[in-house]
């Protein structure tokens, strides 16, 4: 992608997800990820005046000495966008990718993130952790974000996303708000994500373009795997094909929401040609209630 072109697609996101975060999202985002008033900072030697509550009787019995929990207020929130850039983001039937579908999902956020003063973070991921935007405010940091959305491309093959949240549990200790964005056509991930439920305000959202399932009756056709590049001759005309293609979506669906309720993360599913704002919305407006 030349620069004017990369340009010219930055402005257009901008335009379009600025003006939904502004009519729509901002008041919703706002009212649905609040600080948690007073977090944890670190623990200190008692001292005179100090109000005894604070104490901290693991520590104090440790040290043999009293120690005190120190708290500070939480006014700001930081926003994680953890995205899927494997390979098979990029496909599409129409004239979206599910990538494209994603990057404006994800500038959404960040622009009602922005209007919230909060931080914004980025990692990409494919097979491993391929690009981290350590989180900042601002609107250049924005621009930034969805610059580096548009144009990274994947250096590694398949997806892993164990690795990203693994990832994002030893850079970000902190409380934050988290949208992990996929496909998720790899193995779906255990125990890093059901860490980072408990740690975050975590929600999957997943992005799904219905012709992965819904193959048109058109005879035998090469068909190029986009993780590893492989082609394969497909009888689109075989009835049990397209069933256990739609089987395999439907038990990833079900997969995918016992996994996010037993984790008590939250979870959108987004067809990458429908609009993505209807289910985005009530997902936030679920969270302020």
């Amino acid at each position: 992608m030349d620069a004017i072109t990369l340009l010219q697609q930055v402005r257009r996101i901008e335009i379009k997800t600025r003006r939904l975060s502004d009519q729509l999202f901002s008041g919703e985002y706002q009212s649905s990820f609040k600080g948690r008033g007073m977090s944890f900072a670190e623990v200190r030697p008692y001292q005179s005046g100090d109000d005894v509550r604070s104490i901290d009787w693991n520590v104090t019995a440790r040290k043999r000495a009293p120690y005190i929990k120190v708290f500070e207020e939480e006014r700001e929130l930081t926003l994680f966008l953890v995205i899927d850039i494997s390979k098979s983001i990029q496909f599409g039937t129409s004239q979206r990718s599910k990538r494209d579908s994603l990057t404006e999902i994800a500038a959404t956020l960040a622009f009602s993130a922005m209007g919230n003063n909060d931080k914004i973070g980025l990692i990409l991921f494919a097979g491993k952790v391929e690009k981290v935007i350590p989180p900042k405010k601002g609107k250049k940091h924005v621009m930034r974000i969805i610059q580096t959305l548009l144009e990274w491309e994947p250096q590694s093959l398949g997806t892993n996303i164990d690795l990203a949240m693994e990832h994002l549990l030893k850079i970000q200790k902190r409380h934050s708000n988290v949208f992990l964005m996929s496909d998720f056509m790899g193995n779906l991930p255990d125990k890093s994500f059901k860490i980072a439920a408990k740690r975050y305000d975590l929600c999957a959202i997943h992005s799904f373009d219905q012709k992965e399932f819904s193959l048109p009756s058109i005879g035998m056709v090469p068909m190029r795997d986009l993780e590893t590049g492989a082609v394969r001759w497909i009888n689109t005309n075989s009835k049990g094909l397209r069933n256990r293609l739609l089987d395999r979506f439907k038990k990833k669906n079900i997969e995918l929401n016992k996994l996010t309720k037993r984790s008590g993360a939250g979870f959108i599913s987004v067809e990458m040609n429908e609009d993505y704002v209807p289910p985005l919305l009530n997902y936030l407006k679920s969270k302020s209630r």
